[in-house]
């Protein structure tokens, strides 16, 4: 039970951080990836299709056996903490991740 709330708590985490990298993708903007400050748009589409992908799975994972209420909250907090965090990153004009170049 424990490691189907871990992955359904990291499934979260993945497909909401997919979200903002694959929407300003197909919208033709650049964003922040784990690549540069300001990464192309198909660099952002692939990044938030990969993460979708690995959300995919962990929640293939997560899931397996009867899915119930707990699952469903993990996924959430996944969801929402990094939602949180990812937020009050980019509200900086100055974000960038520790390994980002000035």
């Amino acid at each position: 039970m424990l490691l189907s709330l871990v992955a359904m708590f990291f499934a979260g985490v993945f497909v909401a951080n997919g979200v903002p990298h694959y929407t300003r993708g197909v919208t033709g903007q650049r964003h922040m990836t784990p690549f540069a400050r300001s990464s192309p748009a198909v660099v952002n589409v692939l990044w938030g299709a990969a993460n979708f992908a690995v959300g995919g799975l962990l929640l293939w994972l997560g899931l397996r056996g009867t899915p119930g209420l707990a699952q469903a909250i993990a996924f959430g907090a996944g969801a929402l903490l990094i939602s949180l965090r990812l937020g009050h990153m980019w509200s900086n004009p100055n974000a960038r991740l520790p390994w980002h170049k000035g």
